[in-house]
Formats: structure tokens, C-alpha cells, sequence
């Protein structure tokens, strides 16, 4: 370690230990009253919505009631029945409603109309005594007029000892009169569950021909706004939010976390307990997911700008590989007296490396908006703890992240086939070798633009093939020109995003050549880019103004730094002839805004999946609100017969070794015919950021009865690092549905107990926390 870097560390180190802990650990955008604190219920009117007591006039009920007082209610007054057939009716105008009420072991079932069509029975039991809980709610209704009726169904389950049902508020969501869909209800009980059999919320498909476009169709709600998104099996999808007023509850407040079933719609909410506020995340050889960071929170009594459990800031969550269609025993385990990071860490980018562990990247050291000297943490660390450059399990310093100031957040970053990783951040580049702590600066990005937070942009490394020896090329698209040094009242949300896209060949010669610059057919910032198994990228999501966050610029519609959503997707095909890669031919358009903390993923059966949109401090319902539907984006290719894996998948791919799949080829296939192997990583998505998504082509053979597929694993951890991913045939550019597997030899990255303890020993407890007269313990609950 050079005399700057143990500096460096040396101030992180101090800053830890002493002046941080008498600082804010948020150092960005507050409301009137998030300061304050207050009971972290379910119960929450968001601006945009209308809270109606108990005792309001407009609630007409039927049969015997009771109305009990008490403070732990809403306006102090409760009413609740045990009557069967006894009933509320409650007429609104607007788009939404929820309904909240007491929990506990003397409750049963009511049945819930919304229009006079019956559409959920609710249960109210739980073994726990709760106040303030959601007990139902419904969003997306059409905007106008709709009657709510909960009637008491008589019926309990065996468990239960009563069949109260009882009402202390409902709040209705004022919705906006431009969008209107079809309904879509859940109750809200921490258990799995599905969606009533009705038809898709929104299909843009029947206006294009079947043939040759794609579709978009509305379906399903995350319950957790989906600031964080990564699919961990061939059946569920894991969201991340930070700690907010979502729908979706667990352990009687508000989650943040959950499962959600790919091919159900269903969710289960999973408790976290650190704040996980703007994390990143990776998986691990494994197949361990871990997500990393966040923000600092205070107890159960919360308010908006610093709420939860535990401090988030130096969190490593660990939710290990969960395969099964059953996920009821999945969860995240966290114990930040034995496992944290060295230092606090928000906004970071976390990469899976060569030898299957993470490499945690950058960030600040607080919460904010903008990057600046004061916050900044110019450093990288490794999970599980290396002793590395004489680290020994200590961050280790890149002049490149204090010469990226200011906008350098969320840095993008890939792993090379040569095991070095590519990083970029603001307008710079380099090639980082962490073996040996060396750092090659590349060509800055054409042209002023910035391409990461708050400027923000998206990248990928194009994919992987054996045909050109395993050749690394990335491409960055969109962000901003914005002046970094600029205060945010001289930026407006009308600032205009780039559309532009830089492709650089990550070889010498490629290197010499520069960046070559292309232009999308619309500016984007913060878009998402997702590879499919095709070789294609669509590129969807995003703004045409505006920078990311909220709160923070002039013109800011709602709380939102940006302005203009695109809503239609675009496909750039890497091989295409300059000038003719974009094309937006055959694509629907969403009419759903996807801006700040938005995500888009590719699943296993080969379609896209959209969600997210937040740019809030909490929920919101206003224009630019916290946003829970979910899209689907159906590639053409959807449609048409698609080639099967029908067997001989390993569950282990080790590097080199040759298996033997079973497939059975489209019908219409001729001799002949195109087949390619894809193997794809994809990622951990969060902030536009798809650091460890990945496509590698496996070198194959198809039988002379094209039954049999014989393919062969990535050569090393360098082409594809060990860990998990979907392996997909591509039969003349349809792929079949993806089917999971594992790579290389299937454990752990190494473990080095002294880096470890040493970590342990060099560092505090969510020391922010402390700042706060928190017991620290050993920091598990």
C-alpha cells in the first residue's frame, strides 16, 4: 500500500471512529416533517391520497358495531363487529383504496366488493396483536366513481378465537384522470400470495401485427417499489427497496424486500433489517447473493429522511441460493457484529470478480445527492475480507474515484475476460488491475457526457464468444452534459439528456481507436439496458430531461429531478452497420413513467421485466409517484416455435467440462440452421446499473438427430466468473426458455480469517447508530 493510499484510509478510518459519529448520516433532500418522528405502521396517507376515519359520515355501515378509543388508533377511534353479514360501504373518486384495521387472534374473514363484484376474502387473523395494518388495498382502478363494501364473512380459520373484523381508516389514492387501467387487488398478509384470474392489467399488443412486433402487457404489482431487482431463479425475481410506507407488509410494518413469482404474479415479503437504501448487490461463486450498503435508520419510531432498523450503511446482507417454487423459507440473514464492510458505503457498484467474490466499488460515506470531496469514498474493499496490497481486509484506495469527483456514483464497472475490470465514472474510464493495484486510463468519453449518478447513464460489455477469441467491447449510452459543478439550483429538469452511445474495443488496437460514437433515435438518462439472449440490447426506461433523485433542481415536477419519460423501448443490434443499429420498429409504447429508481431485467423465459419508479423521498401518489405495477416486454421472438430444453442441464458447468443437453429443435429449423449456446448472467440491477450482467456464447455441437447438444463450459473465471446463471438455445435467433445452472466448482470464494478478524478489530458497528445512543450488542436481532 503506497504512503496516499494508507492516508487515505487512514482519514476513512477516523472518520469512522470519531467525526462522522457526531454528523447526519443523510445529507440530502428533507421535506417539511421527515424529520419528525413517528410510529412505522403500515398506516400512511401519501401526498396525492385522503385518509376517511372510522367515524367519517361517509362510511355507511350495517348490523351491530362498536366503536372503541384508544391513541394507538387512527383519530384515537376504532369500530369493529363480530356479526356476520355486518358491513361498511364506502363510495370514493379515485384510482385507489386501501383499508386499514386491527390484527389479532380473535379476527376472521370478510369479503371485499369493489363495484359490487366480489374480489377478495381477507383474512384479519394474526397471533400477534397489531394496529394500524393494511388489511386490503387496490390500486390501478379506473379514474371516477367506485363503491367498496367488507362485509363480515362469519368464518374464521382454525386458529382463530374470534370473527372480529373491524375498520380504523381507509385512504383513497386520488390517482391521476390520464391513466386508466384495469383493476388489481391483493391482501396484503405475509404469506405468498397470487392474483385474482383476471385479464392483464394493460395490453398494448393487439394494435400491432402478431408476427413481427413486440408486445407489452401489464401485470402484477412488486408491493416493494422495485429500486432493486435480480432474478434468483428460474421462478422468482427478489425486489429491493429502501425502508418506505410500502403496501406490502411483514412483521407488522412496512416491508421492503420480497419474492416475486415470475410466473404467478404472487409475493412474499421478506424482513430485512438494515436499511437498504441505494445498495448494490451481486451473487457469489455459490450462488450466495449478497447485497451491500444503504443508509442509516433509527428503531421503529421512524420519520422519512432516516427510518427502519439498523444502520444500512456498511451492511452485507446474505440471502443464500433459494431454488425452490416453495420460497417460504427464504430469507435474509444479516449480523453486523461478524459481517460488515470496512467502511460505509452508499451508492456503491458490487461486481463479481474472477474468483467468484465481490468487489465492492466507491460510493459516499453518507447519503445525499451529489458526490463531493467531504463525502466521498475513494476506495474499493472485497467480500469475503482479502489481505491484498496489505489491506489485510481494509479498503484500498483508486486515485481514479477522488479524480471522477463529482458525479461518480454508482461507478459502472465489468470484469474482463483477462480478470482486470473496466470502470467508468463521470466522463473517464480506465482498466483497473486489482492483482496488482494498477490502473490504465482510457480515452475520456466523447463529448462531455457524464454517465454516471447523478448524470446517469447505462453500460454493458457486449457478449462473449470464442468466434473472436473472447474480445471485450462495452457500451455506454445516455446521461447527461450537465456541469457537475454546478449547484442544483442552476440545473432544471428541462436540461436535455444525451443520446449519446460510445462503443470502445478493450484491446490496444481498440484503445488507439478510441470511442466511437453513435446517437439514439432519443436522448435518455437514466435508462436501462438488458441483453437478450439474441445478441441484441433493448434499451428501455428512462427520461429526456432532467438529471437523477429528487428534491433537488428547479422545475421539478412533483419531487422529480427529471422531466419528459420515454416510453418507447429501442433495440440496438451491436452487429448492425453504423448507422442502422437503433430501430423502435414494431415496439409498443408504455404510457407508465419510468424514471428515478426504475429496472429492467431479462428472465428466464426470455421476456423483459419493468418495474420501479420512485423519484420520492417516500411513497408517493402524486405526478412522478412511487410506482408498483409491473410491465412485460414481449421480444418477437416470443411468438414464434421455440427451440426446448428438455434435459441433461448440470446443475455444476465446471470451466471446460463438456455436457450433454437434451433439446428438441423448432419443427420449421432446416439443416442448417444457426444454433448458438448462450450462458447469461442477469445481474444485479439497480440505479441503470447492470454491472454483472453477461452474455458468453459456449462453444457447442448438435447431434445428427438434433436431440442431443453438446456443449462446453466457459474456459476460466476470467471469460465467465464462477458463479450463477441461465443457459438459453438461440435456433436462428429464437431462444428457448432459460434453464438455471451453476459455474465453475460450485463453492464459496475463499475466506481469509486474519483479513476478516482484522476488519473486526479495525472497525466499529453501524456506528452511526452510536451517534444515536443505539445498543450496539453484536449487532444481529
Amino acid at each position: 500500500m503506497g504512503i496516499r493510499s494508507l492516508l487515505v484510509w487512514s482519514t476513512l478510518a477516523v472518520c469512522i471512529a470519531t467525526s462522522c459519529l457526531a454528523d447526519s448520516a443523510w445529507n440530502g433532500h428533507l421535506t417539511p416533517g421527515s424529520t419528525t418522528k413517528a410510529r412505522f405502521s403500515p398506516y400512511y396517507v401519501p401526498p396525492g391520497a385522503k385518509s376517511y376515519d372510522s367515524s367519517s359520515p361517509l362510511l355507511h355501515y350495517s348490523g351491530t358495531w362498536s366503536e372503541s378509543f384508544s391513541s394507538a388508533y387512527v383519530q384515537k377511534s376504532i369500530r369493529s363487529s363480530s356479526e356476520p353479514g355486518a358491513a361498511i360501504t364506502f363510495t370514493f373518486t379515485g384510482t385507489g383504496i386501501e383499508w386499514f384495521g386491527n390484527q389479532d387472534q380473535k379476527h376472521g374473514f370478510a369479503d371485499v366488493y369493489i363495484d359490487g363484484k366480489l374480489v377478495r376474502r381477507v383474512d384479519a387473523y394474526n397471533d400477534v396483536p397489531m394496529k394500524q395494518q393494511r388489511i386490503f388495498w387496490s390500486f390501478g382502478l379506473p379514474q371516477g366513481k367506485h363503491t367498496l363494501k367488507i362485509i363480515n364473512a362469519g368464518d374464521r380459520q382454525p386458529a382463530s378465537r374470534g370473527t372480529f373484523i373491524d375498520v380504523d381508516a381507509l385512504v383513497v389514492t386520488k390517482g391521476s384522470p390520464l391513466i386508466q387501467t384495469a383493476p388489481l387487488q391483493q391482501n396484503m398478509a405475509a404469506s405468498p400470495q397470487g392474483f385474482p384470474s383476471y385479464p392483464p392489467l394493460l395490453d398494448l399488443s393487439s394494435k400491432f401485427n402478431p408476427e413481427s412486433h413486440w408486445t407489452l402487457v401489464q401485470n402484477g404489482s412488486t408491493g416493494v417499489h422495485a429500486m432493486q431487482l435480480a432474478v434468483i431463479s428460474e421462478t422468482h425475481a427478489l425486489v429491493v427497496d429502501k425502508v418506505e410506507h410500502n403496501p406490502l407488509t411483514v412483521n407488522g410494518h412496512p416491508a421492503w424486500a420480497a419474492l416475486y413469482n415470475l410466473k404467478t404474479h404472487a409475493l412474499m415479503p421478506l424482513s430485512m433489517q438494515s436499511n437498504s437504501f441505494c445498495a448494490g448487490g451481486t451473487f457469489l461463486s455459490n450462488g450466495t447473493m449478497i447485497n451491500v450498503g444503504g443508509n442509516p435508520v433509527v428503531e421503529d419510531r421512524t420519520s422519512a429522511a432516516d427510518f427502519g432498523d439498523v444502520d444500512g450503511l456498511q451492511a452485507v446482507r446474505i440471502f443464500e441460493p433459494c431454488e425452490s417454487d416453495d420460497v417460504n423459507g427464504c430469507r435474509i440473514y444479516e449480523n453486523h457484529g461478524q459481517i460488515r464492510m470496512a467502511s460505509p458505503r452508499w451508492y456503491n457498484t458490487v461486481l463479481r470478480i474472477s474468483d467468484g467474490s465481490a468487489m465492492i466499488i466507491g460510493g459516499s460515506v453518507k447519503g445525499g445527492w451529489m458526490n463531493n470531496g467531504t463525502t466521498n469514498n475513494p476506495t474499493i474493499e472485497y467480500f469475503p475480507p482479502k489481505n491484498i496490497h496489505d489491506s489485510n481486509g481494509l479498503p484500498v484506495h483508486l486515485p481514479f474515484l477522488v479524480d471522477t469527483l463529482n458525479s461518480n456514483l454508482f461507478p459502472i464497472a465489468f470484469s474482463l475476460p483477462d480478470g482486470a475490470v473496466f470502470m467508468a465514472a463521470n466522463r473517464d474510464a480506465m482498466i483497473y488491475d486489482w492483482k496488482t493495484n494498477t490502473e490504465r486510463r482510457l480515452p475520456r468519453i466523447p463529448n462531455g457526457v457524464r454517465v454516471t449518478y447523478p448524470m446517469t447513464g447505462t453500460a454493458l460489455l457486449l457478449p462473449l464468444s470464442a468466434d473472436n477469441n473472447y474480445t471485450p467491447e462495452v457500451l455506454l449510452c445516455g446521461g447527461s452534459t450537465v456541469d457537475d459543478t454546478r449547484p442544483g439550483y442552476e440545473i432544471s429538469s428541462q436540461d436535455p439528456a444525451s443520446s449519446q452511445c460510445s462503443r470502445m474495443v478493450l484491446t490496444d488496437t481498440g484503445i488507439a481507436a478510441g470511442w466511437q460514437v453513435e446517437q439514439m433515435p432519443q436522448a435518455r438518462t437514466m435508462p436501462d439496458a438488458v441483453l437478450l439472449p439474441t445478441g441484441e440490447v433493448l434499451i428501455v426506461n428512462g427520461a429526456g430531461s432532467g438529471i437523477s433523485g429528487y428534491g433537488n433542481v428547479v422545475n421539478q415536477v412533483g419531487a422529480s429531478n427529471a422531466d419528459n419519460p420515454v416510453f418507447t423501448p429501442v433495440l440496438y443490434s451491436p452487429n448492425g452497420p453504423p448507422g442502422q443499429r437503433f430501430s423502435s420498429a414494431g415496439m409498443p409504447t408504455s404510457n407508465i413513467p419510468r424514471l428515478y429508481h426504475s429496472v429492467a431485467t431479462l428472465t428466464p423465459n426470455g421476456d423483459i421485466m419493468i418495474a420501479g419508479s420512485n423519484p420520492n423521498l417516500d411513497r408517493s401518489e402524486l405526478r412522478y409517484g412511487t410506482e408498483y405495477r409491473v410491465e412485460w416486454l414481449g421480444p418477437a421472438y416470443m411468438k414464434a416455435e421455440r427451440p426446448q430444453i428438455v434435459g441433461g442441464v448440470p446443475k455444476l458447468l465446471g470451466f471446460g467440462h463438456r455436457a450433454d443437453m437434451k433439446v428438441r429443435m423448432p419443427a420449421a429449423s432446416a439443416r442448417g440452421a444457426s444454433v448458438k449456446v448462450a450462458l447469461m448472467d442477469l445481474g444485479y440491477v439497480t440505479h441503470a446499473v447492470h454491472a454483472n450482467s453477461r452474455l458468453v456464447y459456449l462453444e457447442s455441437a448438435l447431434s445428427d438427430d438434433k436431440e442431443t447438444l453438446t456443449i462446453t463450459g466457459p474456459p476460466n473465471g476470467n471469460v465467465y466468473p464462477p458463479g450463477p446463471g441461465f443457459i438459453y438455445v438461440v435456433v436462428d435467433g429464437v431462444p428457448s426458455v432459460g434453464v438455471k445452472v451453476l459455474v465453475g466448482d460450485g463453492k464459496g470464494p475463499a475466506v481469509d480469517e486474519s483479513a476478516r478478524k482484522n476488519l473486526l478489530r479495525s472497525t466499529s458497528v453501524d456506528q452511526y447508530e452510536k451517534s444515536k445512543g443505539h445498543s450496539q450488542e453484536d449487532g444481529s436481532e
